[in-house]
């Protein structure tokens, strides 16, 4: 879901340009109602639980403009994901992309962790099915969220390359093995499901400098302190 910065880190889907038919930004209000009833739904309910009804009544669509978007709830469930994670690394990237000029690499994996909890702690119902409920949504999303950690995986290593090649001495820093990477996000994954189900959603942002701690000593601790 695309992310509406005026709205306190709201994670929302925009229509499809200002220039739009009018069937069709009706068609896109009602698809991003109904992506955000599935993720309140989930969070109140559990994926399980929920039925079409749930998602019908919440977003107020009839059951027909249900089905003129998705073919059954699992397929409503998988955009609603997909939809939360690509807000979610837009943010991300932003954020990042903001803090590099003036504070460099360390700089920017801090206002990109910063933004990650926070967006989760804005978004309570989408952190329960990012996190939680995904995980008993069956085979594709389970394949979706194999491949979202990938992605997660891959930024850490894009980072600590781009450390490396600026280390001096021509990169001195040895370069972890891809599995590292896997394994920093998955640890990363697990302090936060852990925060999420016992402190709350509004905890996460308090896991800042424990995030940044666990990427660093995962690996290797070549791109410096948290600080």
């Amino acid at each position: 879901m695309s992310v509406h910065r005026e709205t306190s880190g709201a994670l929302r889907v925009l229509p499809r340009g200002r220039h739009a038919a009018p069937r069709e930004v009706v068609a896109d209000s009602q698809r991003e109602r109904m992506l955000v009833a599935m993720a309140e739904a989930c969070a109140t309910k559990g994926y399980a639980n929920v039925a079409v009804a749930d998602v019908i009544e919440r977003a107020h669509v009839s059951r027909r403009s249900f089905y003129e978007q998705f073919s059954n709830k699992e397929d409503c469930f998988l955009a609603a994901y997909d939809a939360g994670v690509a807000g979610l690394l837009e943010e991300i990237a932003a954020a990042e992309e903001a803090a590099r000029p003036s504070g460099g690499l360390l700089a920017a994996a801090r206002a990109g962790t910063e933004t990650y909890l926070q967006l989760l702690a804005d978004n309570p119902a989408f952190a329960r099915t990012f996190l939680i409920e995904v995980l008993g949504a069956g085979p594709d999303a389970l394949a979706r969220r194999d491949a979202v950690h990938q992605r997660f995986a891959e930024r850490l290593m894009e980072g600590f390359e781009a450390v490396r090649g600026g280390a001096g001495a021509g990169g001195a820093v040895p370069a972890p093995a891809p599995f590292v990477f896997r394994a920093a996000v998955g640890a990363i994954h697990e302090l936060v499901t852990q925060e999420l189900l016992v402190g709350g959603p509004e905890a996460l942002p308090g896991l800042l400098d424990q995030v940044l701690e666990v990427e660093l000593r995962l690996l290797g601790g070549g791109v410096g302190g948290v600080g």
